[in-house]
């Protein structure tokens, strides 16, 4: 689940505020990083805002910050800062140069001085190339919807002169969780992009959009959403709109569902009664928080072989929140995991992967990266065992990728997600034979 591969952890406030003075909020922001690199993280904490103080404190600072070089390399120094205004508030961005990754480090800085937000992350990947004229498909801009909610989307379309008599089989690709864009952006990576643009050239139609949560956040400010409203209507609304398009065989669009998506397909299929069929990479078979809980441990241990004192807490409190949300009882949303509303989590605990999966009549193709350290073989082995008897069912399991469907080096773990790689292609050959055959 993509919300979970967003490993270098950092919390990013919002606030009303004035813009504070560009030299000085610049100095604040490389101050910060100058006293994080000399580990006196109750200096950083002392000039957090008490928001800030209370979400992310010294020792939470301090497990983030000593885990980096662990998954990124040794630090080899920073690029020059850029100070911008957003929403009210001066951000800073400071290029962070990792041994083995790029990173990037946005401190937001109030009127007064104050830290108010810090987040670090993988630097963006650089501009997709275009796609090349020999390419036996275009691109073009494509909406979900109509009107003020519509989403935003890219429609790749076979162009070989050649289509089929009832046009080109389609697919739609379902994000992860997350706010992720149109291409599944994750670090230097963007696995919808190379999933769409792979099936193109294989003669197959792919429709990506921009999640919901990414494109219109202001659709889930009131905190009552579940997680059809996330995911499920939009994915029913693009295999409609896909199914319009001139030239698409409206009898063979199929869902491609990544991670939480992937686990969400059967449900798209069962709601929209137009799909012809489901590929999922990579989807849970286990209800969402206890995978939440599961990973949190894995985790823990990945970078040095031991879960410290502060991690078993952290551990320990968001047990608390789970169980607290499964109580029925009111939760705030800061006090619910990942600080998603306790309605979404319910919402999640709703969903029966495996059992919605069984009452689909579609052909489905499953497929599963063995060196996943998110979506492990627990869920692949549930799979397996509710659906195998099914001869419209078909499993596939790569030795060699993680859950982005990208190869990865053995026992690499978190640092998979902040080097750049493709998904593999003969994944994506696989997928475009299956949809050939079906």
């Amino acid at each position: 689940m993509n919300r979970f591969a967003e490993i270098l952890v950092g919390m990013l406030f919002s606030a009303s505020a004035f813009a504070h003075g560009p030299a000085s909020s610049t100095d604040i922001a490389l101050q910060l990083l100058d006293r994080l690199d000399a580990r006196d993280y109750a200096a950083v904490e002392a000039g957090f805002s008490e928001k800030m103080a209370a979400a992310v404190p010294a020792d939470k600072l301090a497990a983030v910050w000593e885990s980096l070089p662990s998954q990124a390399g040794e630090p080899q120094g920073r690029g020059a800062p850029v100070l911008t205004a957003q929403d009210g508030v001066d951000l800073v961005v400071v290029p962070l140069h990792y041994a083995k990754a790029e990173l990037v480090a946005k401190v937001a800085i109030d009127d007064a001085g104050r830290v108010i937000g810090f987040l670090v992350q993988p630097a963006p990947p650089p501009a997709a190339a275009p796609v090349a004229a020999d390419a036996g498909f275009v691109e073009r801009d494509f909406s979900v919807g109509e009107g003020p909610r519509a989403l935003p989307g890219t429609l790749a379309m076979p162009d070989t002169g050649n289509p089929p008599a009832q046009g080109w089989p389609a697919v739609v690709l379902v994000h992860g969780s997350g706010a992720l864009d149109r291409d599944e952006t994750i670090g230097p990576n963007r696995p919808f992009l190379d999933i769409a643009r792979g099936l193109a050239a294989h003669g197959i139609a792919v429709l990506r959009y921009e999640k919901r949560s990414r494109a219109r956040p202001q659709d889930f400010a009131s905190g009552d959403f579940d997680i059809d409203q996330e995911t499920t209507d939009d994915a029913v609304a693009a295999v409609a709109a896909l199914r319009a398009v001139p030239g698409i065989d409206p009898e063979r669009v199929f869902v491609l569902g990544h991670s939480q998506g992937g686990m969400m397909a059967p449900r798209i299929a069962a709601h929209s009664g137009q799909v012809a069929g489901l590929v999922l990479l990579a989807a849970p078979a286990r209800p969402l928080l206890d995978i939440l809980v599961e990973q949190n441990v894995r985790l823990a241990v990945l970078d040095d072989g031991r879960t410290s004192p502060r991690e078993a807490d952290a551990i320990q409190a968001l047990r608390a929140q789970v169980a607290a949300v499964r109580s029925g009882a009111p939760v705030e949303r800061a006090q619910a995991p990942l600080q998603q509303p306790a309605a979404y989590w319910r919402s999640t605990d709703a969903v029966h992967p495996v059992a919605e999966a069984q009452a689909v009549a579609r052909p489905m193709l499953f497929l599963q990266g063995a060196r996943d350290i998110q979506v492990v073989d627990a869920d692949w082995q549930a799979w397996k065992q509710g659906l195998h008897a099914r001869p419209d069912v078909s499993f596939r399991l790569y030795p060699q990728l993680n859950h982005l469907g990208i190869p990865v080096a053995e026992n690499e773990g978190l640092a998979g997600y902040v080097h750049p790689g493709h998904v593999d292609a003969a994944l994506i050959a696989d997928v475009a034979e299956w949809i050939d055959a079906h």
